[in-house]
């Protein structure tokens, strides 16, 4: 469990640093090519909607900056 709590605690405060830096974090642009990839893929692919895509997207490109 201790490990959970630590990406977790990791996830909020790379979440807080994005939302208060902006494009100056250095998480913020990997996860917005991550999401532009998704959106991409997501218009692309016939059974993956363009918000779903976009999403995924940046869920992935977070994870792999907290992870």
């Amino acid at each position: 469990m201790a490990d959970n709590n630590d990406i977790a605690s990791r996830a909020k405060a790379e979440i807080e640093g994005m939302a208060k830096e902006g494009m100056n974090h250095p998480s913020t642009k990997p996860v917005l090519v991550g999401a532009g990839i998704g959106a991409v893929a997501g218009a692309l692919l016939p059974f993956v909607s363009l918000p779903l895509g976009l999403a995924v997207g940046a869920g992935y490109a977070f994870w792999q900056r907290i992870k």
